[in-house]
């Protein structure tokens, strides 16, 4: 397989992904019916330029991380993700490996949610995708590169974040992400990039380091978050955690209960936020 077919994969599958479907807004001066090259590299967390020279065929040999976002950005089918990966030169991760693969089911299911914060983690707490209303709630997760998808590296390395913990929350929390990765450590111990995670962690995080070889074990269990919107301010809202067991994902899900203030204030998100969004894009 060559470059150049690489490259018409990806453009003939673009082209058939509607705006609106990757949860994007259409606008109105538009040549195709699908995805812009911005778009897509915007979807896949990749750089444009990027997108520009794997379509060309001047850009060879991508890693596996960046073919796995692009089949999920592309919402291509698992036949057409391996034969992706073939014209990458590349074998489709194998059972040793956090797997990042949404199916297409997982993905109707999300698009069913729209009017709802919802976001898809890995084994590992790496963000795979996130709704327009996430982002919204969230911020923006579109420019986080590497590592900073990792939910377990912005949390122990301090990234900013809306949430806000109580010291006992904050403990609670940080320990059932250890364990959670431990876990997943133990179910993927020939995943090169997860352990450079572990590696990264423990050298740039004292607490971290210390939950690790304390040997905690568990799950991160779901709880109520409280989070600080900068512009409709303080809210508190379920969070509930979704575990789909056969590809290994964690499905994020943030409601408000009906009539209460919280709920008012994530309904004047949706509108607040997503217009935010199509602005800067």
């Amino acid at each position: 397989m060559t470059a150049t077919e690489l490259g018409q994969a990806l453009r003939r599958w673009r082209d058939r992904v509607a705006p609106d479907a990757a949860g994007l807004p259409a606008g109105d001066r538009r040549r195709a019916a699908g995805l812009r090259r911005e778009e897509l590299a915007l979807l896949a967390g990749i750089s444009v330029d990027y997108v520009t020279r794997l379509e060309q065929g001047r850009a060879v040999n991508p890693s596996v991380q960046v073919v796995e976002a692009l089949a999920r950005a592309l919402r291509v089918s698992g036949d057409e993700r391996r034969y992706l990966f073939g014209l990458a030169g590349l074998v489709p991760p194998g059972p040793d490996m956090v797997p990042g693969y949404i199916t297409p089911s997982v993905q109707r299911l999300l698009d069913r949610l729209a009017g709802t914060p919802v976001a898809v983690s890995d084994a590992a707490m790496t963000l795979l995708v996130a709704n327009p209303m996430y982002a919204a709630l969230m911020g923006d997760p579109s420019r986080l590169r590497g590592f900073q998808r990792n939910g377990v590296w912005r949390n122990f390395l301090d990234w900013p974040t809306r949430v806000r913990h109580t010291p006992e929350e904050r403990r609670a929390f940080e320990t059932g992400m250890v364990a959670e990765l431990r876990a997943t450590a133990a179910r993927y111990p020939g995943d090169r990039q997860l352990q450079r995670l572990i590696v990264e962690l423990r050298a740039g995080s004292e607490r971290f380091a210390g939950l690790w070889d304390a040997g905690v074990v568990g799950r991160l269990e779901a709880s109520r978050k409280t989070i600080e919107h900068p512009q409709v301010g303080l809210l508190t809202l379920d969070c509930d955690q979704l575990r789909i067991e056969e590809q290994d994902l964690h499905i994020l899900v943030y409601s408000a209960e009906p009539g209460t203030e919280d709920a008012e204030k994530l309904a004047l998100i949706s509108v607040l936020g997503t217009q935010s969004l199509a602005e800067r894009r």
